[in-house]
């Protein structure tokens, strides 16, 4: 398996007290949870979920049946079920996700299909609540008057 086709950047020998990546080729089938804590480039093929804090690579030749809850996800090949991320969730062009979409960021690049519904609820310490009063109610706003004949 050339993992060059998977990331971007080379992978760099393990520092011991850092986080490891960890491998899963595209000729492993597994029924049941993934969980892991730092980082997992998985490409072969899982039924049931993926559970992590760490940091998710789905591969080109991976097929996913289940639901994905980690910190953040790069998708390059099929899922099938939601996934939610705390952070950044990114679907490549080679991607196919069928399922619903919950993350910080979302980066779709031109080419992936995604079949679901998307939900991006950005860092709450980011959003500008407006100065002045809030907005009256629609009970306080002056209703119309109906005209006299």
């Amino acid at each position: 398996m050339n993992l060059n086709n998977l990331t971007t950047k080379p992978m760099a020998e393990p520092i011991p007290g850092a986080g490891t990546k960890n491998v899963l080729a595209n000729d492993v089938e597994i029924k049941g949870t993934i969980k892991f804590e730092s980082e997992l480039i998985f490409d072969g093929k899982v039924e049931g979920e993926i559970l992590s804090e760490g940091t998710l690579v789905i591969g080109k030749n991976a097929e996913v049946r289940g639901e994905v809850k980690t910190k953040s996800v790069t998708v390059h090949g099929t899922v099938f079920g939601n996934i939610t991320v705390t952070e950044k969730a990114e679907l490549k062009a080679s991607s196919q996700l069928t399922g619903d979409l919950k993350a910080t960021r979302i980066i779709i690049e031109e080419g992936a299909t995604f079949i679901g519904k998307s939900e991006v609820t950005p860092n709450k310490a980011a959003i500008k609540q407006p100065s002045g009063p809030a907005p009256a109610s629609m009970d306080q706003r002056k209703q119309p008057q109906p005209m006299a004949a």
